[in-house]
């Protein structure tokens, strides 16, 4: 788009925290909600994993803390990756490491939380009306193409999508990466995405402890 004259070079650097936050949560939703998906079938592999001498929510944390890692270096791959295919033009500065580690976190402990409340709510041929219904307008609305304040022409849209817990993975990316352009606050961010995180986990625990016994 920037090469073709729709966007200003800026759109680049703009972009790229949003490309980050959409590659985090897409991969660890599918490395935690997939497996879970398959082994829940009639075949119930997961019943292997359960006989291991700890308690069910352990088995639950494990795949979570799996999709955590394979999020985290989804997300960090992209930046490299950025500065070879996007260049000229990208412009990033992390002046704050730790805050940009805790972001990275917080996003990736949000992506395997939500795949494990999806992997354990959804059945196996249920996985296209997950993408369609679920993922799809979570992305959409995720403010990971635009920024959120972008959305202030339409007032009650931008009300409405602060619900939406990708809006505060992309701008929080952005708070960290891409300073020089408009954000949310960063104590706003860091809040919101401790609360989905305790939210997703909670959900998908009992939601697994309830399938595993049924």
């Amino acid at each position: 788009m920037v090469g073709s004259g729709y966007m200003r070079l800026a759109y680049k650097s703009l972009l790229l925290p949003g490309i980050i936050a959409i590659s985090m949560v897409f991969t660890g939703i599918w490395a935690v909600a997939m497996p879970l998906i398959a082994e829940f079938q009639f075949t119930r592999e997961i019943d292997d994993r359960l006989l291991a001498p700890t308690g069910v929510a352990w088995v639950a944390i494990e795949k979570v803390i799996a999709g955590i890692l394979q999020a985290m270096v989804a997300g960090l791959v992209v930046i490299p990756l950025a500065w070879l295919v996007l260049r000229p033009g990208v412009e990033i500065s992390i002046k704050a490491p730790l805050v940009f580690a805790l972001v990275m976190l917080l996003v990736s402990i949000f992506a395997a939380c939500g795949g494990l409340a999806l992997g354990c709510s959804i059945n196996q041929q249920h996985i296209g009306l997950m993408f369609g219904m679920v993922i799809t307008p979570v992305i959409f609305f995720g403010c990971a193409y635009y920024p959120w304040s972008a959305l202030g022409t339409f007032p009650i849209l931008q009300k409405v999508v602060l619900v939406n817990p990708l809006v505060y993975a992309s701008e929080g990316l952005r708070a960290t990466l891409v300073p020089q352009f408009p954000h949310l606050s960063i104590t706003a961010v860091l809040t919101a995405l401790t609360f989905f995180d305790a939210i997703l986990l909670v959900a998908g625990l009992r939601q697994f402890e309830k399938k595993s016994v049924s």
